[in-house]
């Protein structure tokens, strides 16, 4: 019998013991005076200290406004400073943020506020599509736990840090000192295989840990300077973003509220940028943005590319053209804090192209086969399980879902299939779950049935991933149409528009009498991809994203 496709990570160097309040401290008194945030597109430059001081402003406001330890606090925005600030703020009092993705519409808002017993929401009045105060204002009747909405672009922000003058620093101390780095300090919505999304929560310790290992795989020091482009409300940009730039004392900076090329490359340059973080999707429209050329970003040496597989010549023009001679690849999930394993500066360009990298110090994985549970020989497919400090506490209220995701030896299962070589590295081979990623979003087609369902003339729907150049995978429904019924697909993408995330929204609509099924009843949805594929063209498409 060959070797076990187990594998653990360095112990020597032992984990952080702290909760985000007493990092910031700690970050804040080695470095007072070396920048911490840069927005450029919001005139904001900060210190560490003028940081932890607007940080500790926005603290007391929270504090006036009622919010007590373990009450949930929303934030549902693009990325500006704001988003920030009430990130470390909610975590200096022992509030629990809830990431609302700022894609939602008002059903999934909604059941986010309901599902998290949310008590404030914090949001801006709108961003382009987005007309946030309208889609608060027509859920709010439904959410009878939510007692306030603060506007960042109003008046309300203002009068949240006013309304602080009132609590003492004493009190901030006092409640600080009251917290454990094990306490829930995160919720972050995963879209769910049966349904609604599940709420993956996440703890002081496993978030500063895993943002310190990201960090060190990356060489990070204080002299780096980091490119946020991906959104905050994910783990990307929240942990191995911000929370690492305070572990390192290095800067946070954004290029704007949303992804756009040029904003980061012009970053980049301005800023001297040494690290910047992207999805596949995000570095493939950089490599093509006309002024690329002319822009000095050879200040880049590393950053990280995840949330989708990459391809391998992206990933070589990426080191080629922009520098990045020590890029990483980084392999994850929201409910790991994210990452569980990623590639090393000093890995070949061969491991950093065609793995994603070995397992990061205290943490263990294991690849087993999905209907056994027996671990497997190294070589051989089976389901990524993981174990350590990044493992979430949870998913919020629902005891019965973290029974499936973890198991009674504290494993989580991934749903992914991976192998393990050799010398431990790993390399994503498919999905056991037909989850759908597209541009680096994670979509599970049962959700978007779900919602399929709602509509009137819809008798049942499935959903499936096509191949796409540009996004990895793009939606399609399979729809049955209720008898007599006459929908068109631009009826039930209209009917999909501003009630679930664009990225949600069917790009192809087909309808169908019946789906290919099994003889024991399963929709065999392996056969609909692949009629599709032939149906749409798109065997082109396969090779390109292979």
């Amino acid at each position: 019998m060959g070797e076990l496709a187990y594998d653990v990570g360095p112990t020597d160097v032992p984990l952080l013991e702290l909760t985000i309040g007493e990092l910031l401290a700690s970050t804040v008194s080695a470095r007072p005076n070396d920048e911490a945030l840069v927005v450029p597109f919001q005139d904001v430059r900060l210190t560490w200290s003028e940081f932890n001081a607007t940080v500790q402003q926005v603290a007391k406001g929270l504090m006036a406004y009622g919010v007590g330890k373990g009450d949930r606090v929303g934030m549902w925005s693009p990325n500006y400073a704001e988003w920030i600030y009430i990130q470390f703020a909610t975590a200096l009092i022992g509030a629990i943020q809830v990431n609302v993705n700022p894609a939602y519409r008002t059903n999934e808002l909604e059941y986010a506020i309901n599902q998290s017993g949310m008590k404030l929401l914090v949001t801006r009045t709108d961003y382009l599509t987005s007309a946030y105060r309208d889609m608060v204002e027509e859920v709010t009747p439904n959410c009878s736990n939510l007692e306030r909405t603060v506007y960042f672009d109003t008046d309300d922000w203002q009068a949240l840090i006013d309304a602080g003058a009132s609590v003492s620093d004493d009190d901030l101390a006092t409640r600080r000192a009251a917290l454990d780095p094990n306490d829930p300090i995160n919720i972050q919505y995963t879209s769910g295989t049966t349904g609604f999304p599940k709420g993956a929560t996440l703890s002081h310790r496993g978030l500063i840990n895993d943002a310190k290992m990201v960090g060190e795989m990356q060489d990070f020091t204080e002299a780096d300077r980091l490119c946020i482009p991906v959104p905050f409300y994910h783990c990307f940009g929240m942990v191995m973003g911000n929370l690492a730039c305070c572990v390192f004392g290095m800067p946070m900076v954004i290029p704007g509220p949303t992804f756009n090329p040029g904003d980061v490359l012009n970053t980049i340059a301005d800023e001297r940028c040494t690290v910047v973080y992207g999805v596949p999707t995000m570095f493939i429209a950089e490599l093509a943005h006309p002024d690329l050329a002319s822009l000095d970003i050879s200040s880049l040496r590393t950053g990280i590319m995840s949330g989708s597989p990459c391809p391998i010549e992206v990933m070589r023009d990426v080191i080629d053209t922009m520098h990045m001679n020590e890029i990483t690849i980084a392999y994850g999930q929201t409910e790991t804090s994210p990452v569980s394993t990623q590639t090393r500066t000093s890995d070949s360009i061969e491991k950093r192209v065609t793995t994603v990298g070995q397992v990061l110090p205290h943490v263990e994985s294991k690849i087993v086969d999905p209907d056994t549970g027996e671990t497997v020989e190294r070589g051989q497919a089976g389901e990524y399980c993981t174990r350590g400090f990044h493992v979430m506490l949870g998913y919020w209220n629902d005891d019965e879902k973290t029974a499936l995701a973890i198991d009674e030896d504290g494993w989580m299962h991934s749903g992914d299939l991976a192998t393990m070589d050799e010398d431990g590295f790993l390399n994503i081979v498919g999905r056991i779950k037909d989850m759908i990623i597209r541009g680096g979003e994670n979509v599970y087609p049962r959700e978007i049935e779900e919602f399929l369902y709602t509509h009137p003339d819809i008798s049942d729907a499935q959903v499936i991933g096509v191949p796409d150049s540009k996004y990895g995978e793009e939606i399609m429904a399979w729809v049955q149409l209720a008898e007599g019924a006459s929908a068109t697909e631009d009826d039930i993408k209209e009917f999909c528009r501003g009630k679930i995330a664009h990225f949600k929204v069917p790009r192809y609509v087909t309808f169908v009498n019946e789906f290919p099924m099994t003889v024991t009843g399963k929709v065999r949805k392996i056969e609909m991809r692949e009629k599709s594929i032939a149906d749409l063209g798109l065997d082109n498409q396969i090779a390109e994203t292979a």
